[in-house]
């Protein structure tokens, strides 16, 4: 895993985290820029969760309604909503989340994130973890995503 991802950081810090997709001439795929991506595991090393800002640039809304990584058994988009008692549970959003033309969307801890169940690989400070996600109308994109355990909630990472 070291040697794979010392050569996915070196392809990381040539194209940046930045990713697009679809046809920026065309009005039938909406394109869609992927930003500040960044992942944490759980204290259990079972669990773990991605955050980052995912940016339509298109004159289309489109939809992220699916995401798969090959480092856990099960990714799921999730979102945490409030019971009736008051606490914050953790649910798969299972229509996934809108991303408005001309808008964005961001997952971020607290709310809507991309959520991996049984890792099936220690994830640590560093690692660089790829994804792909489905949206509706772009259709799949690929995006690394570092594994940043010390990053605050909130804080954006600059590069």
């Amino acid at each position: 895993m070291k040697k794979l991802s010392l050569a996915l950081s070196v392809i990381f810090l040539l194209f940046g985290s930045l990713v697009h997709a679809g046809d920026d001439h065309s009005h039938d795929h909406a394109v869609i820029a992927i930003e500040d991506a960044y992942l944490r595991s759980g204290g259990s090393g079972k669990t773990g969760a991605s955050f980052m800002t995912i940016v339509n640039h298109g004159d289309t809304d489109d939809r992220l309604i699916d995401v798969s990584t090959e480092v856990a058994k099960k990714a799921e988009l999730h979102t945490h909503i409030e019971d009736a008692n008051g606490m914050m549970m953790m649910r798969p959003v299972e229509d996934g989340f809108e991303i408005p033309a001309g808008g964005e969307h961001h997952l971020m801890r607290g709310g809507d994130h991309v959520m991996l169940m049984g890792l099936t690989v220690p994830l640590e400070q560093g690692d660089l973890v790829t994804f792909v996600l489905t949206f509706e109308k772009a259709g799949e994109v690929t995006v690394v995503v570092p594994v940043d355990q010390n990053r605050k909630p909130g804080v954006a990472h600059s590069h």
